[in-house]
């Protein structure tokens, strides 16, 4: 039986594009090639079989293979297979282990088949691959596939030319096209809705230099969903086989849509604190009704709204109610417009009072106090916004696509209407512009509300607050003392809180603290009552008990009025103090050398309340101690527990006996008396003196 020389060139067939760059795959299995003769002596030996098997082609030709390559125990086993595809012609593969030169045993896959050559010979052919590398491979492939197919993520290859070349799953549904749709197609003509240009000129940037592209941040808006911004994290880089062959370019996508209307969203939210902090800042620096009307306008242009304007009710300017029914009366005091300057001549000229009707959406605002959103308007939307057809023509061609109105609510009262729209601007007012329209309005409503009531009860304020809070002497028989009176706030100036000392027949004193409740004028001219007929009861030389219930009886002919009163007398000679309250919070009194302590005693009822009788108790008061009388401003707030606001004062007292009785008053006021507090406060403080 003839050889077979096959490393003879030119007995095989040629290969079909000969010539061309192998792919690698067989570099990377590193196949080995064996061919035995019909009595399985070792014909053929490769460089491969040599690093598979250890044996060099000298040491293996010629040489039984079974001795060589197979264990003792399985030379039977391989016989019997080798015979049966020498005379079937049928091939065998399997996984089979082998001895290894070295005497390591190894597994091996095989695939053995017949051979014939021109002449007629038999040989047997062997291709064999350590199974470790089979199974390593075949695993890659396996999680490459699942990878591919499964992935969240978007992963496409791309030839040289940037064509698809593959598309998993999910870049389908990202693309909105199917992988038909996109396989062998440019770059450029599948990403429509991006800019295909630029993307495809990094793709060539990957290809020529072989550097990555990661995490490039790509926005638009798919087929698939034309009215939602998409985004997605793209991420590019060469493929390359084994030899160094450029294959193409993968790419990744992964599609970070709501992580980028979440940050949109957090943009939004940051813009709308920091219009808020500008507001705080910007509206309300003056106490003028226009002027704040201004600053609100100029807050909202052009950040909110390209055209803003600030109607005023001219009701509430006059001091009038608002009419439940029928047109409404505005004034508009202040107009702002940005990218659409002419949309402003739509607006009423600041200053100049007009009538709208019951059907403008202006006067719905007002009427219900509520917004009024309009995303996107239409022709008859612009004639219920303007107040005329020729206004309404005017925002039609500014292009006003949105409108939005919000009421300008301040204490519970409507005076206005703050009125939005745009027309440059392309995205449309949704609720989270009304929720920021509305908190604008209100801190300015409030400012426009301080505005009007100072410019119209100032001097009133100022000629009571000079003529009614008392002017006490630092000295009575015995006694010095120290008061303070703080208002509700720097605009009402005077409130229903007041305290006085007077000096009674036979060198006593009387000390009074007492509170009206309500604020304003008309708490102040009540406050002024009960002062003067306190003092007059004062002078008739009356028990505290009875004197109380003299101004009980007088606060019932005045109507609507409800006050506290705490009324003491002292008598230096005897050292004793006899006090009487009306429903007023209990004194404290600082004994010489111990802590501060409320003095027990029987609150009894308000003045105006009646029918309920007084109660006078006494109580020593000898040099050195101290006694302060308050009203409820100073230790009621609406989010501390009065006792411990109590304990608060009590610990000051404490801490300033003995000392100055002025500085005691402006400690006392530092630890309890927030800035700006929203009641008014009167505090004395009278020592005994030996």
């Amino acid at each position: 039986m003839g050889g077979t020389d096959v490393s003879r060139p030119g007995r095989g067939r040629p290969v079909a594009g000969a010539g061309a760059s192998p792919t690698g795959l067989l570099d990377l299995l590193s196949v080995a090639a064996v061919v035995l003769d019909t009595n399985g002596r070792v014909v053929f030996w490769s460089p491969q079989a040599e690093e598979l098997f250890g044996y060099t082609a000298d040491e293996a030709l010629g040489r039984f293979a079974a001795r060589l390559l197979v264990h003792e125990e399985h030379w039977d086993e391989v016989i019997t297979l080798f015979a049966e595809v020498m005379e079937s012609g049928t091939d065998w593969a399997g996984a089979f282990p082998i001895r290894h030169k070295d005497g390591s045993t190894r597994l091996v896959e095989f695939r053995n088949m017949r051979l014939l050559d021109d002449l007629g010979d038999i040989y047997a052919l062997g291709l064999a691959v350590d199974q470790s590398t089979v199974v390593r491979v075949e695993r890659g492939v396996a999680l490459s596939a699942r990878l591919v197919t499964q992935s969240p993520i978007g992963l496409a290859i791309l030839d040289p030319d940037l064509r698809y070349l593959t598309v998993n799953p999910a870049l389908e549904r990202m693309h909105g096209l199917s992988a038909g749709e996109q396989l062998g197609r440019r770059v450029r003509d599948v990403l429509t809705f991006l800019d295909a240009e630029a993307i495809e000129s990094r793709l060539r940037h990957v290809l020529e230099t072989g550097e990555p592209v990661t995490d490039h941040y790509v926005v638009g808006r798919p087929a698939a969903d034309p009215h939602r911004e998409h985004a997605w994290s793209a991420s590019y880089h060469r493929l390359e086989d084994p030899t160094g062959r450029v294959l193409g370019v993968a790419t990744s996508v992964v599609d970070i849509t709501e992580r980028h209307e979440a940050t949109i969203a957090a943009t939004r939210a940051r813009n709308r604190l920091a219009m808020i902090a500008h507001a705080s800042a910007s509206i309300g620096t003056t106490l003028d009704v226009e002027q704040t009307a201004h600053e609100l306008a100029g807050v909202v242009v052009p950040d909110l709204a390209d055209i803003a304007s600030v109607h005023v009710l001219d009701n509430v300017l006059r001091g009038r109610a608002l009419s439940v029914t029928g047109p409404a009366r505005f004034r508009a005091v202040a107009t702002a417009a940005a990218h659409a300057r002419e949309a402003a001549h739509a607006a009423e000229p600041p200053g100049r009072v007009a009538t709208y009707d019951s059907d403008c959406l202006l006067t719905r605002c007002v009427r219900t106090r509520r917004p009024v959103l309009v995303a996107e308007t239409t022709r008859q939307d612009l004639r219920n916004i303007a107040r005329t057809g020729e206004a309404a023509s005017l925002l039609e061609t500014t292009g006003v696509h949105s409108y939005l109105a919000v009421p300008l609510l301040a204490r519970g009262e409507v005076l206005g209407a703050l009125s939005l729209a745009r027309a440059a601007t392309p995205a449309p007012f949704d609720e989270d512009d009304t929720l920021l329209a509305c908190e604008l309005a209100g801190r300015a409503a409030t400012c426009i509300d301080n505005a009007r009531w100072y410019q119209s009860a100032r001097d009133t304020a100022l000629t009571l607050q000079r003529r009614l809070l008392p002017q006490l002497p630092a000295r009575l028989p015995g006694l010095t003392i120290a008061c303070r009176y703080l208002p509700a706030g720097a605009v009402s100036e005077i409130g229903g809180d007041w305290f006085d000392a007077m000096r009674l027949q036979g060198d006593r004193s009387a000390l009074v603290v007492g509170d009206v409740m309500g604020s304003g004028i008309n708490a102040a001219a009540s406050m002024g009552q009960l002062r003067s007929a306190t003092r007059a009861f004062a002078g008739l030389d009356l028990d505290p008990a009875e004197v109380l219930r003299q101004l009980d009886r007088l606060t019932e002919d005045v109507e609507h009025t409800i006050a506290t009163c705490a009324y003491c007398q002292y008598d230096p000679e005897r050292g004793r103090c006899r006090i009487s309250l009306a429903g007023h919070l209990p004194p404290a009194l600082v004994r010489a050398g111990r802590p501060a302590q409320l003095l027990d005693l029987p609150s009894g009822v308000p003045l105006g309340v009646g029918g309920t009788p007084f109660e006078t108790t006494a109580f020593d008061f000898r040099p050195g101690d101290q006694l302060a009388l308050y009203t409820d401003g100073l230790v009621e707030t609406r989010c501390d527990p009065i006792d411990a606001r109590l304990d608060t004062l009590l610990d000051a007292l404490t801490a300033t006996a003995g000392q100055d009785l002025e500085e005691t008053c402006d400690r006392v006021l530092d630890r309890l008396r927030p800035p700006g507090g929203d009641d008014d406060v009167a505090l004395l403080v009278a020592r005994a003196e030996g």
